[in-house]
């Protein structure tokens, strides 16, 4: 049984899962927030944002860049469901920059590819502010 003072973090994407671990504490981002968890946080589901998902383990601090997703708090069990997650240290300034040039020069006629363009713009933009900060 998982203690009052127990969290477990669980961050997974299509391909593996990235962490199983107990850690202090979360903080990541909501599609309408950002969203922190100390342990004994009441049972949650929402839908993730795009940004930094950042979390305190013994040994310190580690940081992700997170793209939506879902995450499930139950029992003491923080599990994250991501399209993708990758280290803030791994960002590349460039790269991040070159995909936010392309978000916003890319034409959108429809509704659906204005909110296709604003979200890809979105993610970017996180992106590009996480490496600006890490580098």
């Amino acid at each position: 049984m998982v203690g009052h003072k127990d969290l477990r973090f669980v961050l997974v994407t299509p391909e593996k899962t990235l962490i199983d671990q107990q850690v202090e504490s979360l903080r990541f981002p909501l599609f309408d927030g950002q969203m922190g968890v100390l342990p004994g946080r009441a049972p949650l589901v929402g839908r993730m944002g795009y940004g930094e998902l950042q979390f305190h383990e013994a040994s310190g601090v580690r940081s992700f860049f997170v793209d939506g997703g879902f995450v499930q708090i139950k029992s003491g069990v923080v599990t994250v469901l991501t399209n993708r997650a990758i280290p803030v240290a791994e960002l590349k300034r460039p790269q991040a920059e070159d995909q936010l040039r392309q978000a916003n020069t890319r034409p959108a006629h429809t509704d659906l590819e204005l909110a296709a363009k604003a979200r890809d713009i979105q993610r970017a933009q996180q992106m590009v502010a996480l490496a600006k900060r890490s580098s």
